[in-house]
């Protein structure tokens, strides 16, 4: 009885208790079903756009496998690989703060940062690539290639290719926003560890902000293969 009565106490007079909580197994509970609506939203604002993606590859299939024949696989294929690390990176230190290790932590938190940057550096320098190949939407946008398949070559509607690249440089710079709102999220997380706000009691924010790096990953995994795999032949 004594022992429940301390618990409780303690759980009264902890300072990141907020008061409209009973406890802060509650507030964690509150905290986690609020950052999963988040993500739900966001899951649905990505599915439009992958929608859209569908219905033009459909109704415009062979001006898209063209176009998306013109974006280079290996930079994608090396930013997938980034993100997978990071996500492990990003569980390595969620794992370091539960143990009671926060320098660790902060460590980890420092190569999720330094991962994500490289990330963004990868996909400037394929933007910079389509800067230089005209292959951005807008008035000085240039596409000639056709779409070349079993020995076939068919020509291809330039304002139909157009149509991808603008579905591309939407999605992937979507993606990127929240990549580097992702980072400052992961920069403030290490900033709160660095400043003794976490411990093994209390580190639900470190666990929602990496719910939200996760998200970003598995939208990049589904981008990949959309923009960059498919129909290449």
């Amino acid at each position: 009885m004594d022992s429940h009565a301390t618990t409780v106490d303690n759980e009264v007079h902890n300072p990141e208790l907020r008061h409209h909580f009973a406890d802060m197994q509650q507030q964690k509970n509150a905290a986690s079903l609020g950052m999963w609506l988040f993500l739900v939203t966001e899951i649905m604002f990505f599915g439009g756009m992958f929608c859209a993606y569908l219905v033009y590859r459909t109704s415009h299939y062979y001006a898209l496998a063209a176009a998306s024949q013109t974006i280079h696989v290996l930079p994608g294929a090396i930013n997938t690989a980034v993100l997978i690390v990071s996500s492990v990176t990003v569980v390595l230190a969620i794992h370091a703060i539960q143990v009671g290790k926060p320098k660790l932590c902060i460590s980890y938190l420092a190569i999720t940062i330094v991962l994500g940057f490289a990330f963004l550096g990868i996909k400037a320098y394929e933007y910079n690539q389509k800067f230089e190949e005209h292959h951005v939407p807008g008035p000085t946008f240039n596409f000639t290639d056709a779409y070349h398949t079993q020995g076939k070559t068919i020509p291809v509607d330039p304002h139909e290719a157009e149509l991808f690249f603008s579905l591309y440089f939407a999605m992937t710079g979507m993606h990127a926003l929240h990549m580097i709102i992702g980072i400052g999220l992961m920069s403030i997380m290490a900033l709160m560890v660095w400043k003794g706000k976490f411990s093994p009691e209390y580190h639900t924010p470190l666990e929602n902000a990496g719910l939200y790096w996760h998200l970003v990953d598995i939208i990049w995994i589904y981008l990949f293969p959309l923009l960059y795999l498919i129909s290449r032949r």
